[in-house]
């Protein structure tokens, strides 16, 4: 009986794992294309917000509030919505998580450090 198809072990698992690494791939090029248009949201909707206010923050300082003061408020109101957005999304992402474990072998659907600098990075 002649032997057909006889190749290298190396290149059989290759073959066999080419679909897993187009899925890993394609995943991480959407998770990072989701976290830029995230930041970008984010920036759009600060800046409307900062916009929207102007009037406010220019008659603040022209009653006497330090610039100083006006920055630690403008902070303070954003850090307070990028802590409500970080909270829903790793809400989000412990529920995304445990059905992406299926496809996932031998490797947790959610990870805390992955998930921390997620949310710093964004933050920044």
């Amino acid at each position: 009986m002649p032997v057909e198809n006889l190749r290298p072990l190396a290149d059989q698992v290759d073959d066999t794992m080419a679909l897993d690494r187009l899925i890993g791939t394609l995943s991480s090029g959407f998770a990072l294309l989701a976290t830029l248009l995230a930041a970008i949201g984010l920036y759009g909707v600060l800046t409307y917000s900062l916009a929207q206010r102007t009037r406010e923050l220019g008659l603040r300082i022209a009653l006497g509030a330090t610039i100083a003061r006006v920055w630690r408020m403008v902070f303070r109101d954003v850090g307070r919505i990028a802590i409500v957005g970080c909270i829903l999304g790793a809400m989000a992402a412990l529920v995304l998580g445990r059905l992406a474990q299926s496809l996932l072998f031998n490797v947790p659907g959610y990870d805390a450090g992955v998930m921390l600098a997620a949310a710093v990075g964004i933050a920044l």
